[in-house]
């Protein structure tokens, strides 16, 4: 039996498109094990999963001064050597890293083990790990077209964004019961990624008077996030997170407003769902979901509102030109198919058992 080691940490957004990959492979007999950081958010999220997970020591990669900066070198240098000695003792056959900072140290240790190693990247450019990690890599997937202009050309290969299926089983009567929802009114539903988003939430709430005359809004707000204020508003219905109702609420979803994070874009366009986006600023980011957004507004999968023009006022037009202008994202929209990403990503990996 062939054994593959998944990598990839510190948000959600590195976390789930390994999750739409692990059950494709363990359908084809591969075992499966993990390596990520001690108490990331990536090991809750694994071990709840059923799947093996070891903890190595990880240092965050930051493009602006901190003062653990002079500290994290020897953390991944030690997360180097927890790695190495791990990967010895398991003996994979491939590596798959998703990025985010633990990944690092484990590509490294794969690439000095001979281990083949694939990395994917979700975003249009790649962020510092992946930047790193793509040195030692034997292919790069990437989720957007353009993104291979700023990779490897002999590496890269386009692929698309690995979409778990359990996202395409959701019923819309189901998620409109869980939300206490009727049929008469369309759904927005807000997500603001794995954290939320509190400039978002606060511009919502300011709207719900107007918006709640022509929908019904489900609020995923975040963890700390809930308003007790906006508790009992008949029409709006909040949650810090979703896990399981999520492929129902997103089937009884008509319009989403969101963050603009790679997998979640990317799951919106497959479920088909015309998405106002509104990408973290350049102030605190590196500016990768901006590019995301931009490049699905001009392919017509979404609108964009940068959070710097984000008012009370041009969220509710925003939402007002997206649900009238609707059939025209659909129609857009309706092109674009991830059925090939998994069978794609897949079939590299299993021709490592040639080797």
């Amino acid at each position: 039996m062939n054994r593959i080691v998944f990598t990839g940490g510190g948000s959600a957004g590195h976390v789930t498109p390994n999750l739409a990959i692990i059950p494709e492979l363990t359908k084809k007999n591969w075992d499966v094990y993990y390596i990520g950081s001690k108490n990331g958010i990536e090991k809750k999220i694994i071990e709840e999963a059923g799947i093996p997970y070891y903890g190595i020591s990880s240092g965050k990669l930051r493009r602006y001064f901190d003062i653990k900066n002079l500290q994290d070198p020897f953390r991944v240098v030690k997360g180097i050597g927890d790695a190495y000695f791990l990967i010895r003792r398991l003996k994979p056959d491939a590596i798959f890293s998703k990025g985010g900072f633990v990944s690092v140290p484990v590509v490294i240790a794969g690439w000095l083990n001979r281990v083949p190693v694939f990395i994917h990247e979700s975003d249009y450019t790649p962020g510092l790990a992946n930047k790193i990690a793509t040195k030692f890599a034997s292919k790069i997937f990437v989720t957007f077209e353009e993104s291979r202009k700023h990779l490897p050309e002999d590496k890269t290969v386009y692929t698309g964004s690995p979409i778990r299926k359990e996202i395409l089983t959701g019923k819309r009567e189901k998620g409109l019961k869980f939300a206490g929802f009727s049929n008469d009114k369309p759904v927005i539903t807000v997500m603001g990624g794995s954290l939320g988003a509190r400039r978002i939430n606060s511009v919502v709430r300011e709207n719900l008077d107007d918006l709640l005359t022509q929908f019904q809004i489900i609020h995923i707000c975040g963890k700390g996030n809930m308003s007790s204020e906006h508790k009992n508003i008949k029409g709006y219905k909040q949650f810090e997170y979703i896990s399981s109702e999520l492929p129902d609420v997103m089937a009884a979803t008509d319009l989403v407003i969101s963050r603009a994070g790679s997998n979640s874009i990317f799951e919106f366009l497959t479920l088909k769902k015309p998405m106002l986006l509104i990408p973290l600023p350049r102030s605190s980011s590196r500016g990768d979901q901006i590019l995301n957004a931009e490049s699905f507004e001009k392919k017509d999968f979404a609108s964009v509102l940068f959070e710097e023009n984000l008012t009370k006022n041009s969220l509710y037009q925003k939402v007002n030109d997206l649900y009238q202008n609707r059939d025209h994202y659909l129609k857009a929209m309706k092109e674009y198919s991830s059925n090939e990403t998994l069978e794609m990503i897949v079939s590299a990996i299993e021709e490592t058992k040639s080797r």
